[in-house]
């Protein structure tokens, strides 16, 4: 038990740390150049179909999970690489590879880590300056290091995104619905659909504000998930390096009792190659 305590002590530190890290760069990037190029690179940022690489590691952290107070981490893992195909059209790839690191989910005194499954998702992005969208296949891969940790399923659907972005505001909303097609026939089809909607505005400076709606409806289990996720967040360097910090209290509305955590936590650092 003094494990455990200390496990989830460790991890409210970091979280804190990631929190306090984020408003300092924020301050710092209000005192320093502020300028048209951070607030596009931010705008950029924003948008999922941006013609830009970066790689983010997304910490979420949720507590009070099921009948016996779960606490779940996970690092999502999740490179965003464009693809130039003619002067009008891009494909923007992405990709999402979970680490989770849980604790009394499965059962009292219980504790599994490793990879869970990728989604690998390919948009084919129309250049505009209006009306923002894309269109494309979006993948499930059973990559899950452990059974509980996955679906042993391969999974195909479709994904789309439409926002709109004028004077540092962006608003949309991203969506995809995943059917299994292949895998381990005694384990339960995956059927899923997750969106979300999201509003942010941009500063000069580089920083940013926002709020996002996340919702996952589990069609085989009838299972709906819906969390609030506002968000404050800035750019800076390390040396040449651009860097992107965002902080987000994860707000759960909707949840069934059993995987509907109490409340959550969730910081990025995103490493990004404006020059891509």
């Amino acid at each position: 038990m003094k494990r455990i305590k200390g496990s989830i002590i460790d991890k409210l530190i970091f979280s804190a740390a990631f929190l306090m890290l984020s408003f300092t760069v924020i301050a710092q990037e209000s005192d320093s150049k502020p300028g048209n190029s951070a607030q596009e690179l931010a705008d950029k940022l924003a948008n999922p179909v941006a013609s830009l690489i970066s790689v983010p590691l997304q910490n979420n952290i949720n507590y009070g999970i099921g009948p016996y107070n779960g606490v779940k981490y996970t690092v999502n893992i999740q490179p965003v690489i464009p693809f130039k195909l003619s002067d009008n059209l891009n494909l923007i790839t992405r990709y999402i590879l979970p680490v989770v690191d849980q604790r009394n989910i499965t059962g009292l005194n219980t504790h599994e880590f490793g990879l869970s499954d990728a989604t690998v998702t390919a948009f084919f992005a129309p250049k505009s300056k209006k009306l923002i969208y894309g269109i494309g296949p979006a993948f499930l891969v059973p990559t899950a290091t452990e059974k509980v940790l996955g679906t042993e399923k391969f999974g195909v659907g479709p994904s789309a995104l439409i926002m709109h972005q004028a004077n540092g505001l962006s608003v949309g909303f991203i969506a995809n619905q995943i059917w299994s097609v292949a895998g381990n026939e005694d384990r339960a089809d995956f059927n899923q659909f997750y969106t979300q909607i999201f509003l942010s505005y941009s500063y000069k400076s580089g920083a940013s504000l926002g709020i996002n709606s996340e919702i996952t409806q589990n069609w085989e289990g009838n299972i709906t998930l819906i969390s609030l996720n506002p968000s404050i967040g800035g750019i800076t360097k390390f040396g040449s390096q651009v860097v992107q910090f965002s902080v987000q209290p994860l707000i759960p509305i909707v949840g069934h009792q059993a995987i509907k955590p109490d409340w959550g936590l969730r910081a990025v650092v995103a490493f990004v190659f404006p020059g891509s």
